[in-house]
């Protein structure tokens, strides 16, 4: 096997015990249970699951999806879960291999100035698609998208920004004012001004991120309020609010908007099915926190290249 295989094999491994325990969450969550104790249990008969039936994906196979104990069927949805979040993670692994052993980056590992954001930025792709997944299931199931979720994903978005940003190099980043002003001393110790630094880079970053945060959550805040004001009810809940923040906590306002725009295509194209086949009316509900999620997961794997690709059009 070559290294990035190897990488890719531990992530996904460890990838299916956080999966198995994202179950748990999704199962307890939006029914404000203790993720902590009692230990797992059969949804059924209420037995609890003895360690080697709780092995990911393989119990489930070797059990043929029936509890051991009461013989009901065990959802697909576990093992689905489980396999997930482990090819997510050996996604991120394989992100990994390539930084660190791939052409171009030799050394980046020894480097802690580079190594620390590089960690940052993994471990922040890495927790977002575990909470996109399990937000994404928690919604479809009971159209819930629990604060323990979303409000710890934007703390843990930010902070993990504010890492990035402690270490960006000085000068970087930096916003200048009056560029073009600029001005000599002569004699000992002359100097050349380039400009006034309205913000360091460090600053911008952090800023930078709050406003997107912000600015993500009021669009989603300003449709609700035009919808109610319109129409007299709420036609979006909160926790879709709160789910785009989060988005942009890890993703900046770019990947927010990028999630938002998929999301959207995503969530119309299945409306539109429901309609067609007339298993829905106008008046139906979906649960358009999946389909923000599903957007997020797309964000989050080739929106950098797909900005970079728009933007291009306007330089």
């Amino acid at each position: 096997m070559t290294t990035a295989s190897w990488f890719e094999l531990v992530g996904f491994l460890v990838g299916l015990l956080f999966g198995s325990f994202l179950n748990v969450c999704i199962s307890r969550l939006p029914e404000h249970e203790s993720i902590v104790s009692p230990r797992s249990r059969c949804t059924e008969c209420r037995h609890p699951i003895r360690w080697f039936d709780n092995i990911p994906l393989l119990s489930w196979l070797i059990l043929r999806a029936k509890c051991r104990h009461c013989r009901k069927r065990i959802s697909w949805r576990y093992p689905a879960v489980e396999l997930a979040v482990g090819l997510w993670f050996a996604f991120v692994a394989g992100w990994l291999c390539r930084v660190l052993v791939g052409p171009g980056h030799p050394g980046a590992a020894r480097d802690s100035s580079a190594t620390i954001p590089l960690a940052a930025d993994i471990l922040a792709i890495a927790i977002l698609g575990f909470l996109l997944i399990g937000l994404i299931v928690m919604d479809w199931r009971t159209k819930r998208l629990p604060d323990a979720f979303t409000l710890t994903g934007i703390a843990i978005g930010f902070g993990l920004l504010c890492v990035r940003a402690a270490f960006n190099p000085d000068g970087t980043g930096d916003i200048v004012l009056n560029t073009t002003r600029q001005w000599r001393m002569s004699g000992p110790g002359s100097f050349q001004s380039t400009g006034n630094v309205f913000l360091t880079g460090t600053e911008a970053m952090v800023l930078g991120r709050v406003a997107a945060i912000l600015g993500a959550a009021l669009i989603l805040l300003s449709i609700r309020w035009i919808y109610r004001a319109l129409r007299g009810q709420d036609g979006m809940g909160l926790g879709d609010v709160k789910l785009l923040a989060m988005i942009a906590a890890f993703l900046g306002f770019g990947g927010a908007l990028l999630s938002l725009f998929a999301g959207v295509m995503a969530a119309a194209a299945y409306a539109l099915l429901l309609l067609a086949t007339r298993r829905a009316t106008a008046k139906s509900k979906i649960p358009f926190g999946s389909f923000l999620g599903l957007g997020g997961l797309f964000a989050a794997v080739v929106g950098a290249q797909l900005l970079d690709w728009y933007l291009g059009f306007w330089r």
